[in-house]
């Protein structure tokens, strides 16, 4: 069953960091990222730019409505996501304890729907 894990942190701690801390947070996530793809358990992955170069779009009384920036104004943002086929929700969860992004931030794992041709 597939899962996508929605990464939630502070965009502004990156740039709070040292030059060693964003090394080391990188590094982080190419293991990470490898440990998946090694299980064979990795379907996508991406990081999303930064809040500021979100649009949302919304219709009401059958107008489009088109906002600069998010949706939400919240304290963590949504970073970037990881989708994953894996047996069940305890594997999914598993994997997600391991995202660094748990360490930092927050990591939401979300069952994907199936669709009636995948």
């Amino acid at each position: 069953m597939q899962y996508l894990f929605l990464l939630y942190a502070n965009e502004g701690g990156w740039d709070q960091l040292t030059d060693t801390q964003k090394q080391q947070g990188m590094a982080a996530y190419t293991a990470y990222t490898q440990a998946l793809r090694k299980e064979g358990v990795l379907v996508g992955s991406n990081r999303l730019q930064p809040i500021a170069a979100a649009t949302t779009v919304r219709v009401a009384d059958g107008k489009s409505q088109v906002l600069d920036g998010p949706y939400a104004d919240t304290k963590e943002q949504l970073g970037g996501y990881y989708l994953v086929d894996v047996p069940d929700l305890d594997a999914a969860l598993a994997w997600a304890a391991r995202c660094p992004g748990a360490g930092h931030g927050t990591v939401e794992v979300r069952p994907v729907w199936p669709t009636q041709n995948g």
